[in-house]
């Protein structure tokens, strides 16, 4: 790196926009939609994703772009665009991701036929199916649904977040033509079986179908039935602030998204542009906001309802089954406290099985030597194990203190409902700290033993969730380190009561030092490598955005440290650039499980450092979360992790594509015709650890 390119600046430096970057990577998603090595139902499995995952972005992402483009804000962010640049270049990547995904459900619904599973069109069936359907409708569907006419008398309703709904042209003999709009109930499945568990039909053909009996003594034909759908802003802000009772004003708050603006309306290219008009004008909505899509009443809007073929029994046309493991240390048949007492043990979820960290909080629950159990919450899911085993830990009077994260984001409904059912129990349940989501993932448990109190620690890189523990690859340390257990302890003190603390032992905390320590050993390696000391970094993250993090990578690239970056989501920063960035390679892996772990390796000039936890190297995890990164000491564990865990996945030539200088991903190949397919090694060889 040449002199003048040594003070870098977030203004002049390389950097990919986020957002694009992003779709970037949901593009990769739909390519394993095209993927003929995956199986069938799999294919639509990641077709739905894919769908799932562009209706988030156009709640949280977009959204925010959209706000200020209204506002008017000419700010040029990192990536040098204006937002509305950046909705621009948004806009055509979309328009060229839906076609491609529309295409994709064209050949998959051909290939599914094959397999006599078939999603047909209402011209389709036959005259048995359309009996049935007629029986199903009238039976069902019709008392449930809810025309609404839009006049003068009749204001335009409102219409919900992600809501399917139909805008209907009706001629009435008297009036003339008339327009009413009526929502598809969420309580039936959008793929409505024919007579058969393999063959169907979308429930907005059947309603369209059937409609003239909703609009009895007019002419309504089937074909002036237009479906539409409306995505809004999402992304809820909570004036903590303002609130006395935090868990009532999210709750309050999550009804918003019901009526943010809308960021998207989804509409069929048959829709007339007079009915389009008259929507938009109805939804007060930018026009700008409208996007149009080839699909007919065949059901291409809101892919995310592909997900519903996955209930179909026919395991040969998905993956097969995987057992998660004991560690062999898990497998002896000591009690979990012994064996953690041990030694430390590590966990590769989902390779590992989840099982361990629920048999501790179980243990613990009754055990009357434990005098305290403490942890974090951010997403455990509808049907947690975990909860019951902590209020039966209350029941026996030990102390239980939960931090449950309420604005975690489209859990906080879940997280509401654990929060009173502890609460209930007589736990101490607290929602964290003013202005920062809590996002650490830790556990501590305190036992009276007869050397004196021991703290037993879980710390992760992912939530406390055990059915996502089973398809979200993560790290887990068991361990009983006193240094770790003494910090763990202040971190809870931190969150629970009042505090100023300003360092730890071990544990690199956000928003406390995490900045400052993961600045200072880039910048160490960095070092290392212009005194000639072996320097390496090797980083797992699920993003990279935050520009101070992408400019002291740069630097430490030009320094001569080779960097290698396994990022899954979204990357800003550009690898392979003369000047700049020639010691960096990005891969991004994305296949049957979700790599979600992070895990940062430093070659400390010969003194290695591992660390892992909860944070990506973004602005938020920096400095608006707690999060928590924690070291891999036991030379064993951190032994396998690098040459084993990092290692493996660097070597990736099956699920990897690699971020070029351009900002295009190309997907490897395996040159010498070996396949080297990480998830599926550490399916097959992880046992052996």
């Amino acid at each position: 790196m040449s002199a003048e390119t040594e003070t870098l600046t977030p203004e002049r430096m390389p950097y990919i926009n986020r957002e694009l970057s992003w779709l970037s990577f949901n593009s990769r998603v739909l390519e394993e939609a095209w993927d003929e090595t995956n199986p069938l139902l799999e294919r639509v499995k990641f077709l739905a994703i894919f769908g799932n995952n562009l209706d988030e972005f156009f709640m949280i992402r977009v959204s925010g772009l959209q706000a200020q483009r209204t506002a008017q804000v000419a700010d040029v962010a990192a990536d040098g665009l204006t937002p509305t640049e950046a909705l621009d270049q948004i806009g055509v990547e979309v328009a060229r991701l839906s076609a491609l995904a529309q295409d994709c459900w064209k050949e998959l619904r051909r290939l599914l036929k094959r397999q006599r599973i078939e999603v047909v069109t209402y011209e389709e069936l036959t005259a048995d199916e359309r009996t049935n359907l007629a029986r199903f409708f009238e039976a069902e569907v019709f008392p449930t649904l809810t025309p609404l006419a839009v006049d003068h008398g009749h204001p335009f309703p409102h219409i919900s977040n992600l809501s399917l709904n139909l805008a209907i042209v009706v001629n009435d003999p008297i009036r003339g033509q008339r327009f009413a709009r009526m929502k598809i109930p969420a309580t039936f499945p959008r793929l409505v079986p024919t007579g058969t568990t393999t063959r169907f039909v979308w429930i907005e053909e059947v309603i369209a179908h059937h409609v003239g009996a909703l609009f009895p003594g007019l002419d309504v034909n089937h074909r002036a039935v237009y479906p539409f759908r409306v995505t809004r802003d999402a992304d809820i802000e909570i004036q903590e602030d303002e609130t006395e009772d935090l868990l009532r004003s999210v709750e309050a708050d999550i009804n918003k998204r019901h009526f943010g603006f809308v960021t998207r309306l989804e509409v069929t290219e048959a829709m007339p542009t007079t009915i389009r008009n008259l929507v938009i004008e109805g939804l007060e909505m930018d026009p700008r906001n409208l996007v149009a899509t080839g699909a007919s009443l065949g059901g291409e809007l809101g892919y995310s309802s592909l997900m519903e073929l996955m209930k179909v029994d026919r395991p040969d046309l998905k993956d097969k089954p995987y057992v998660p493991r004991l560690p062999a240390t898990l497998s002896t048949g000591q009690d979990i406290f012994g064996a953690i007492a041990s030694n430390d043990i590590l966990l590769h979820h989902p390779y590992d099985s989840f099982a361990p960290v629920l048999a501790l909080v179980e243990a613990a629950a009754r055990d009357q030597n434990v005098l305290a159990i403490k942890q974090t919450l951010y997403r455990v899911g509808a049907n947690s194990p975990l909860v019951p085993a902590l209020v039966t830990a209350r029941d026996v009077d030990t102390q239980v203190a939960v931090l449950v994260e309420l604005k975690a984001r489209f859990d906080e409904q879940n997280n509401i409902a654990w929060a009173r059912q502890l609460e209930q129990a007589g736990v101490h349940v607290v929602y964290g700290l003013m202005g920062l989501k809590t996002h650490s993932k830790c556990l501590l448990i305190v036992r009276k033993e007869a050397d004196g109190i021991k703290r037993y620690v879980h710390l992760g890189t992912g939530n406390y969730n055990a059915t996502t523990a089973r398809f979200y690859t993560d790290l887990g340390l068991l361990t009983c380190d006193p240094e770790l257990g003494a910090d763990v302890t202040d971190l809870f003190n931190y969150l629970t009561g009042y505090s100023r603390q300003t360092k730890f032992r071990k544990l690199l905390v956000a928003p406390i030092n995490l900045r400052q320590e993961m600045a200072r050993r880039i910048q160490r390696e960095a070092e290392h490598a212009k005194a000639g000391r072996p320097a390496r970094l090797i980083f797992q993250m699920n993003a990279l955005v935050d520009p101070e993090m992408i400019e002291l990578l740069y630097a430490a690239s030009g320094a001569g440290v080779r960097v290698e970056l396994i990022i899954r989501g979204i990357c800003c920063l550009l690898p392979g650039l003369p000047g700049w960035s020639e010691n960096i390679r990005v891969v991004s892996i994305v296949g049957r499980f979700l790599e979600h772990a992070r895990i940062f390796y430093f070659e400390n000039g010969g003194e290695p450092e591992l660390y892992a936890g909860s944070a990506d190297l973004m602005q938020r995890n920096l400095d608006r979360r707690v999060e928590v990164v924690f070291p891999i000491e036991n030379p064993k564990l951190k032994a396998h992790v690098v040459n084993k865990v990092l290692a493996t996945l660097l070597a990736d030539n099956v699920q990897a594509r690699e971020l070029k200088p351009d900002g295009s991903y190309e997907r490897l190949k395996p040159k010498d015709r070996k396949r080297r397919d990480a998830q599926m090694l550490f399916q097959r060889t992880g046992q052996r650890r």
